[in-house]
């Protein structure tokens, strides 16, 4: 007979806090293609909206309610952020947000060639190569920063301002 009883959690290291030069690294990466992305001429909501759509595939929630607030604050709207898992279903997204949210998916699980060079065809024709190389900096530097916050498991607080 096996038991249904489950391990109890084990306290995880925040490893921001652990290890703060590696961090640190991290963040100064994160500023300098925040520079590059605006460099580009990519809006700030399309960042968010990158940063959003990555940390839902990889379900970080730390990171999905500092990008939701990021995204409010830079004017995107609560209609598009609630349908964004479903940015391929909606007429809300421009042909520019959906070429990087296909390309910036395809950063996050790069396992399906196909949707790969599929996703890569579309952002050539909507996007600069500017573009391109700052959708994919975004998208690998979210990925990072979900990683740091799933492993440590930060929790989300309640707040009650956007």
């Amino acid at each position: 007979m096996s038991s249904s009883t489950t391990e109890p959690a084990v306290q995880r290291i925040f490893i921001d806090k652990q290890s703060p030069k590696a961090y640190d690294a991290l963040v100064q990466t994160s500023e300098a293609v925040r520079a590059v992305a605006a460099d580009a001429g990519l809006d700030r909501t399309l960042v968010e909206l990158i940063n959003l759509r990555v940390s839902q595939i990889n379900s970080c929630a730390f990171c999905l309610h500092t990008h939701t607030r990021a995204a409010l604050r830079a004017g995107d709207t609560p209609q598009r952020l609630g349908v964004l898992a479903a940015w391929r279903d909606t007429e809300l997204f421009t042909p520019a947000e959906r070429a990087a949210l296909a390309l910036a998916e395809t950063v996050t699980s790069p396992a399906d060639a196909t949707a790969q060079e599929s996703a890569y065809a579309s952002a050539r024709e909507t996007l600069t190569e500017d573009q391109i190389s700052a959708v994919i900096w975004v998208a690998i530097t979210i990925n990072s920063f979900n990683r740091v916050s799933i492993m440590s498991k930060h929790p989300v607080r309640s707040s009650s301002r956007p």
